[in-house]
């Protein structure tokens, strides 16, 4: 069995609303074992006989549409994945994990991806905003440490940007704890 993270999209928040005893009982309905979630926002731990992470992100999207009504994003990613993306960060001396949030997608972060983030960058400078961001492998890293919801880079890259979903790294850091966790118990 492998293990896994699911990240869902916009869930417990605008209108999009998922109670993670659902979100359990959807991954277990599909097979899933040592089925746990973090917090409200849509962060799922699970193990998988199966070893495609797209095939597993589309199962819970049409399960969770199918079984809740809800369409909404998934990103599977691996303790690896994620491990590469905590090793990638680019911002690593911020010291408050408020301050800076991973946009984590199922894929290498492209070149529309690229040209989005370079333009928001450029909009947000443009009304004087000092936020930082960078890509990295599977993660766009924002750095905004007058914080998140007052962050101009966040709005414009936010009003652009339609795939991944972003975590803050308090939430990150954690996630990782959590696998670690369930990888030493053998789940």
């Amino acid at each position: 069995m492998l293990r896994y993270l699911a990240l869902l999209r916009g869930v417990n928040v605008g209108g999009k609303k998922l109670a993670m005893s659902d979100l359990r009982d959807v991954a277990e309905q599909l097979g899933y074992t040592g089925v746990s979630t973090y917090i409200q926002s849509g962060n799922l731990l699970f193990s998988s006989k199966e070893s495609d992470q797209a095939r597993l992100a589309g199962a819970l999207e049409n399960e969770i549409g199918e079984r809740l009504g809800l369409q909404c994003g998934v990103v599977v990613l691996t303790r690896a994945d994620l491990d590469r993306v905590i090793a990638d960060n680019p911002f690593p001396d911020e010291q408050n994990p408020r301050a800076l949030h991973a946009v984590l997608h199922q894929d290498e972060v492209g070149p529309e991806d690229r040209a989005q983030l370079a333009g928001a960058l450029d909009r947000a400078a443009a009304k004087g905003c000092q936020d930082e961001a960078m890509a990295a492998g599977r993660a766009i890293y924002l750095h905004t440490p007058g914080g998140f919801g007052r962050s101009e880079l966040a709005v414009q890259f936010a009003r652009v940007h339609k795939t991944g979903t972003a975590r803050n790294w308090a939430t990150v850091t954690k996630l990782m704890g959590m696998l670690e966790a369930t990888e030493a118990d053998g789940e």
